[in-house]
């Protein structure tokens, strides 16, 4: 049996994998050095923690359920326990991207990120429409990537990944770099960004004198058919003539004419995953 250790296993991300590796194949180890996190995995799983020795040295697999910027560090005080042909997944891309993972050539580093429950999809029960982290109730996507190591342990660490961020709707693999890119320049610069502008934006209206409630449902309900729209989901809808027009005047004002380019410069987010694991 593949045995897993879990660790940071009484954080808030923690707990939702024990949860689900709990109902899995696969032998759970926790491990969690705070008391608080202790309790808290306790009550909320039944599961008692072990020690860290007692979980690394004979781990196949070790999850980092720990802060990003926290990752390599990490890493690099437990690696040397880990037994030849270990298995390490993290699940945020900045540290390996940002190299800071320890040079170990006999152990596999494997990415795994959620794309969270897809904004556009219809669900089936109100819990699964309620569950907008995902890895409760809503299927959601997942990117994976093998960021070194043997092919079959891209097959392994992804069958964990679905187990950890179940329900999966689909599994997508890409590069290091591809993860990197989607998380944190596309959906944090820019759709964190956007969707903090557009609160500022419906703020704004309701400065105005717009009843919030109005403001929110007009908002909301406008975005989920102009998103439908741009990513081409709803194929027989289109802009209207005037909505073409606004667009057309609004980009010189709020965009400046270079930011794609600077937004997904590599270098820019080499900066930025840097930055965030130096943070």
């Amino acid at each position: 049996m593949t045995k897993i250790a879990l660790l940071g296993a009484g954080g808030k991300m923690g707990v939702r994998i024990a949860r689900n590796l709990m109902q899995s194949s696969y032998h759970l180890a926790p491990v969690e050095v705070t008391e608080a996190g202790q309790a808290r995995l306790k009550s909320e799983t039944g599961f008692d923690c072990v020690a860290a020795e007692t979980a690394l040295g004979d781990a196949d697999v070790v999850v980092m359920a720990v802060p990003d910027r926290l990752i390599g560090k990490i890493a690099h005080g437990f690696v040397d326990q880990l037994k030849s042909g270990a298995a390490v997944i993290v699940l945020d891309a900045a540290a390996p991207y940002a190299g800071q993972m320890p040079v170990r050539e006999d152990v596999t580093y494997f990415c795994t990120h959620p794309c969270h429950p897809h904004i556009l999809e219809a669900h089936d029960s109100i819990a699964a429409q309620e569950d907008y982290f995902g890895g409760i109730a809503a299927p959601q996507g997942i990117v994976c990537a093998l960021i070194q190591g043997p092919e079959p342990h891209y097959a392994l660490c992804e069958d964990i990944a679905k187990v950890i961020y179940a329900p999966v709707a689909r599994s997508h693999r890409c590069s290091l770099e591809n993860i990197a890119v989607l998380e944190p320049a596309l959906s944090e610069t820019v759709g964190a960004t956007m969707a903090l502008a557009l609160r500022e934006a419906t703020d704004r209206a309701v400065s105005m004198g717009i009843p919030e409630a109005a403001a929110h449902d007009f908002i909301l309900g406008h975005l989920k058919i102009e998103l439908a729209i741009a990513f081409g989901i709803f194929p027989e809808g289109k802009f209207s003539d005037g909505a073409l027009m606004a667009i057309d005047k609004a980009r010189s004002v709020i965009f400046q004419p270079d930011w794609l380019d600077r937004v997904f410069d590599l270098a820019a987010v080499k900066k930025s995953v840097t930055e965030i694991c130096e943070d």
